[in-house]
């Protein structure tokens, strides 16, 4: 069978995204889409405003055959790790190709950028060493990088979907995987696009619009799936609904131990410890720590890692090794099935269809961060939407 794949949040699902998955399918003549998915929080470091099993139906509903989790160790990651995770994985079940939407949208762009990169690799890497000892963020120091070997004027890597396709690239080269990476052209709606003019809107913009019950507005620029289940779920989720348990753990830990979670550097925990006292809501308490070092995306990130306690320790053990922990299955159709059966034999990696408990240092890590992200709930509704967890895959 020819296999694709997709790195995918789907947060939520909308109809820009089917649009990738039928011409991902259209360009690669594919039998079998498969999506690789962040779990329950982002790479950005947000809760997703629906669970992960919802956004697999919504995928399988979509067109997608199969779904497999990013584990949290990678999700919540900058865009080298991330893309390093999901390669990795689509490399693992031998996907024949991986194709990414991008801003550029030819992929004759991203190759030239790599082979600048590669070519002036010491430059690069003396100029981001620079640039952050000036204290710059890593994104714009990774930015002056760029701009000083040259890239830039090949490839928009401000861009967020450029930046990501770019590291989808580089990984596959980084980890001599065996796919053929291509791209498409986003469709109308920017990425940041705040507001739904039209059936193509931004995830930005529709979550916005659910959080404030605008649910008739949203329905233009959803399949089906996805309006029943942003109408349907009892408790969206948003950092606001966070905030009390976040204030509590920075308010009851010392800096010594805030010191051991994961991206918690350069006395960042000390910011935390300060401007918690003045904060009434995330948002205060983000404008309050945030500087041009500490950009909004890498304090949120530290913000999951605080409230999923996640320690440095286990995440830097887990991000130098080599190799996959285990491949989780979430949802498949027939075909994805059928994809499954004839690759198994050849997996080197373990396949899990659910997760236990001490089954796995990376599978206890996804399971508190599982456990972080339902605690938001009533107890008899975490303990339910635990129960998914350790449930086999959706199967349509």
């Amino acid at each position: 069978m020819r296999s694709c794949g997709i790195v995918v949040e789907y947060n939520p699902l909308h109809n820009g995204h089917v649009y990738h998955i039928q011409e991902a399918r259209k360009l690669t003549e594919s039998d079998c889409m498969i999506a690789v998915m962040s779990g329950n929080f982002m790479q950005r470091g947000e809760p997703a405003i629906l669970d992960k099993f919802s956004r697999t139906e919504a995928a399988l509903q979509a067109g997608v055959d199969l779904v497999v989790e990013l584990p949290f160790l990678y999700a919540v990651q900058h865009a080298d790790l991330f893309a390093k995770g999901a390669v990795a994985i689509l490399d693992a079940l031998g996907a024949d190709h991986l194709v990414f939407g991008s801003e550029d949208g030819t992929i004759n762009a991203f190759h030239q950028a790599q082979l600048k990169r590669r070519a002036k690799k010491g430059v690069f890497d003396e100029i981001l060493k620079q640039s952050l000892e000036q204290g710059l963020s890593y994104p714009e120091a990774s930015r002056a990088a760029y701009e000083n070997i040259g890239i830039n004027s090949t490839l928009d890597l401000q861009s967020p979907n450029n930046i990501l396709g770019f590291a989808y690239l580089r990984a596959a080269e980084q980890l001599h995987a065996n796919i053929h990476v291509d791209t498409i052209p986003r469709i109308k709606a920017d990425y940041h696009d705040q507001s739904i003019t039209g059936p193509i809107a931004s995830a930005t913009s529709i979550r916005s619009a659910r959080l404030r019950n605008q649910t008739e507005n949203i329905k233009q620029a959803v399949p089906e799936s996805t309006y029943a289940a942003l109408q349907d779920i009892k408790q969206l989720h948003s950092w606001e609904d966070y905030f009390p348990l976040l204030r509590y753990l920075i308010l009851t830990h010392t800096p010594e131990v805030l010191r051991t979670i994961q991206g918690m550097d350069e006395g960042l925990e000390y910011r935390f410890k300060r401007y918690i006292q003045q904060s009434v809501s995330f948002q205060q308490f983000l404008a309050h720590v945030k500087t041009k070092r500490y950009t909004w995306t890498r304090l949120q990130r530290v913000c999951v890692h605080l409230l999923t306690n996640s320690h440095k320790e286990l995440i830097t053990e887990w991000l130098d090794n080599k190799e996959l922990p285990y491949i989780r299955i979430l949802g498949m159709s027939k075909a994805g099935r059928a994809f499954l059966s004839s690759k198994k034999k050849q997996l080197e990696v373990p396949l899990f269809t659910q997760l236990k408990d001490n089954s796995h240092p990376v599978a206890d890590l996804e399971l508190q961060a599982s456990d972080a992200y339902y605690s938001t709930l009533l107890p008899a509704a975490a303990a339910a939407a635990r129960k998914q967890e350790i449930s086999p895959p959706i199967f349509v």
